[in-house]
């Protein structure tokens, strides 16, 4: 339901899907620290397979530094693989040390494999194919030049690139963008001048291209402030792109989009945990998500729903304390839900959302917000997920609001709305790896006393 390698931390990722229906997941690790280092923290990435997006295996390390003295030879950061002939071929990022000011110094390389299994990566060359044009894009010291995302172009038989990038025109603070380079051979890239500077984002990261059924384009942006991401169209790649807004709430970052296995797109997403596991504990490098439906209707901003390719791990209805569930509330005015409480014959509440209107609110001990998020219209029902820590919120289907609490003990799940007090049935989740009990396993809930 949710991955991360034994022992380690997920950052940034990218999904291949394989020609027999299974799936490749290649991903940034690092370990488990309070304080993010550049240098050390993302050395290699790990690898992992599944048949159906949600039960991920293990399987190594796949990818890691170069040589020393080369240009990705202290840290390797967010990649695309894609088909290539018989093979592949995977853009990735390349950190080759730090500015006087302590900032990462970005660029993208090229690699190749014969295999089509996200494995046997070999290196184009001792030098970047693309690096950030100072004309355009800030150089040095707090420069972007990471992320690469690769398609067809549009318009001719070339590739295009993405890069998150700092606009050399705008302040500092304003100055996250999408860059874009275009290449006949994937070896030789021309820059060109921003595809996209929206003007008040800080880091514009992890850009995804997706080209829908009609022929237009949808763009995915994570946005460093909100630590979420957000959506643009355009009739054509090279735009013009209209902002559509939030798509996935903070707490959701560095998005993929993929067909599921049904042929539906869906969405995975990372998701972040906090260090020492406990509610005060700073927000650190987490996990792979499950995966969300993505619905791009033509008339209206796109969404994220249930993807239905979760039902299969839930059980049978229960009014019976589960650590991992899924309830569905019907509204009725002002709504508040407890999940948890604080002991097991206590009904102080340690975990509630809470619905009044437009506003959605998840909140834990004591009434300590934990999330928010306000919504365009009051929402005539509510359907709440929580995998340990983890806790989704959909709204009418959709995908609104994303938390975490490692608070209080598992409890039969109550709404109280208009002075009354209801049972609210739940299914529970069953989680693909149970026994799991190293550093990155699901958060089993409060040790015994």
């Amino acid at each position: 339901m949710r991955y991360a390698p034994p022992g380690l931390c997920v950052n940034d990722f990218d999904l291949l899907r394989h020609t027999d229906g299974t799936y490749s997941v290649l991903h940034l690790q690092g370990p488990w620290t309070a304080e993010f280092d550049h240098l050390r923290m993302e050395t290699s990435y790990g690898r992992a397979t599944s048949t159906d997006l949600v039960h991920w295996e293990p399987q190594g390390t796949a990818f890691g530094n170069g040589l020393p003295g080369r240009f990705d030879q202290q840290a390797v950061w967010t990649m695309h693989a894609f088909p290539h002939g018989t093979g592949m071929a995977m853009l990735y990022t390349a950190v080759s040390g730090l500015t006087s000011g302590g900032w990462p110094l970005q660029s993208v390389g090229l690699a190749y494999s014969d295999r089509t299994d996200g494995t046997g990566w070999r290196r184009h060359g001792t030098r970047p194919v693309a690096e950030a044009d100072p004309r355009w894009y800030r150089t040095g010291e707090r420069m972007g030049w990471r992320d690469p995302f690769v398609v067809r172009d549009d318009e001719s038989d070339g590739w295009v690139m993405l890069i998150c990038a700092a606009d050399a025109a705008l302040p500092v603070e304003v100055s996250g963008c999408v860059a874009w380079a275009t290449s006949d051979d994937l070896e030789h890239w021309t820059v060109h001048p921003p595809l996209l500077s929206p003007g008040d984002v800080d880091e514009l990261e992890c850009p995804v291209l997706e080209r829908l059924d009609d022929g237009s384009w949808l763009l995915l942006g994570s946005i460093g402030a909100t630590r979420g991401f957000e959506a643009w169209t355009a009739p054509r790649l090279r735009g013009p792109w209209t902002r559509r807004g939030p798509l996935g709430p903070t707490g959701a970052y560095a998005p993929r989009v993929v067909a599921a296995p049904d042929g539906s797109r869906v969405v995975l997403h990372t998701t972040p945990r906090r260090v020492g596991l406990t509610d005060t504990g700073d927000r650190c490098r987490g996990m792979l998500a499950q995966p969300k439906s993505l619905v791009v209707p033509q008339d209206a901003a796109p969404r994220l729903e249930w993807w239905p390719g979760l039902d299969p791990w839930l059980g049978e209805e229960t009014y019976d304390a589960s650590l991992h569930a899924v309830g569905e509330v019907a509204l009725s005015g002002r709504t508040e839900i407890t999940l948890r409480t604080h002991d097991s014959d206590s009904d102080r509440p340690a975990l509630t959302v809470t619905c009044d209107g437009k506003n959605v609110q998840v909140t834990g001990p004591e009434g300590a917000p934990l999330g928010e998020t306000l919504l365009p219209e009051p929402p005539t029902g509510l359907r709440i997920l929580t995998v340990g820590e983890y806790v989704e919120v959909y709204a009418d289907g959709v995908f609104v609001l994303t938390t975490l609490c490692y608070s209080g003990r598992p409890a039969p799940w109550t709404a109280r709305a208009k002075g009354r007090v209801r049972p609210v049935p739940v299914r529970p989740v069953r989680l693909p790896a149970p026994h799991r009990d190293d550093a990155s396993a699901v958060w089993p809930g409060p040790s015994p006393r």
